[in-house]
Parts: C-alpha cells; structure tokens; sequence
C-alpha cells in the first residue's frame, strides 16, 4: 500500500501545481478533444517514458506502449490488436502526422528474444518478441563473436527498423505516407549517456539527433 500511497501523494501534488497551472489547457483538451501531431509507439519499460524524454505537454502525443516497443504486421485475423487499434485510431481519427517509433537501451523484452523466449510454446511474451526475430537473426549473423551487450543494443536498435517496415504492412499508413500526410520515424534511447538517436534511411544507421540541434 505504501506505493499506492506515493502515487496518490503524487497525484495531489500534480494536481495543486501543474494541473492548476495549466487549467485553461486542460479545460481546452476537455471542451474540443484530442489533436496531437504525432504518436510514439514507446516500451513498456517503467524508465523510457516518451512523454517525459521529450518533455511534451498534455495533448502534444498519442502514446502506445507495449513490451519492446513493437509493432506488428497488419493481420486482420479478427484476433484482439491493441497496437494495430491504436494505429488505426491514430492515423484515420486523429490524422497525425508522424508515427515515431521509440526504441531503448537495456530493453527487457529484447533481452528476451536474444534469450529464445520466442522458441517458447507457453505464455505470452514469446509469441509477441517474435514479432522482430528476423532483428536478432541478422545481429547474429552479422556480429557471431560480438559480446551479448553488443548483440542486445544492435538488436533493440534493428527492432526499431522491423516495426518501421511492419508499420508500412498497414494500407491506411502506406496510402497517408503516398500522400505524403504521414511521416515515420526510428528513435533510440540510450539511457546510460542520455542521448537520442535517430535512424538515417539513407545512410543506414542511427545518428545522434543532439548534436544536430547545437
């Protein structure tokens, strides 16, 4: 309970300052709706909060976590799709503008997946890490004696790059990126320096987004 209680303790404290602050933002989101630019499709990692690391307002993301920031291709099994809901949701609704895939160091999912759990019959995190078993596949092809530190941040980065190509498996997103109302995005966070990459398609890899900003 003791958590529960610094939660709540929080809540008060948002709610004396920042909403009171902010009243005349939070009436508006309240009268008129949502209208955000642009969704992160973010991990559900407790340390990679998108909403924090970029410093957004109330109303400015549409936000979707899952385990490893993933996103599958578009299946239309009948089957329950949350992350596909939400980009439905987010591209034919709310018509943003950039889908930004958000992807981190030390990702416990990847971390998974670079173990074999999606070799497991049971449960429900290896069928879903899964989803970017091609990424591990050609970390490992390509860097066989590279230490598992190594092989982990390369798979959380070509994980990012999976779910970029899987996001374009959706006929709503590739029609809106056709007419050039969708942007996408491949992000990586690096915890340890605190830095933020971005993925360069036409130079192959991630380059760092603060330098590019000094």
């Amino acid at each position: 309970m003791a958590e529960i209680e610094e939660l709540l303790q929080g809540f008060r404290r948002f709610r004396s300052k920042a909403f009171q602050e902010n009243r005349r933002l939070f009436n508006q989101l309240a009268q008129h709706g949502q209208s955000p630019k642009t969704l992160i499709i973010g991990c559900s990692d407790s340390r990679v909060d998108p909403g924090a690391i970029t410093d957004a307002s109330p109303g400015d993301l549409f936000v979707v976590r899952n385990v490893a920031n993933l996103v599958p291709p578009c299946e239309t099994d009948g089957s329950h799709h949350g992350t596909s809901a939400a980009l439905e949701y987010a591209v034919c609704q709310l018509q943003v503008k950039n889908i930004v895939v958000l992807g981190h160091a030390h990702c416990g999912g990847i971390q998974a997946l670079m173990e074999g759990y999606d070799q497991r019959d049971e449960g429900f995190i290896g069928p879903w890490v899964k989803i970017v078993a091609t990424a591990r596949d050609k970390v490992l092809e390509r860097w066989p004696g590279a230490g598992s530190e190594f092989q982990q941040r390369a798979c959380e980065r070509a994980g990012v790059l999976v779910s970029l190509a899987n996001l374009q498996t959706f006929p709503f997103i590739k029609e809106a990126m056709e007419a050039e109302r969708l942007r996408l995005f491949g992000w990586y966070f690096d915890i340890d320096n605190g830095e933020l990459l971005q993925y360069d398609p036409e130079k192959h890899h991630f380059h760092d987004l603060y330098f590019d900003w000094e």
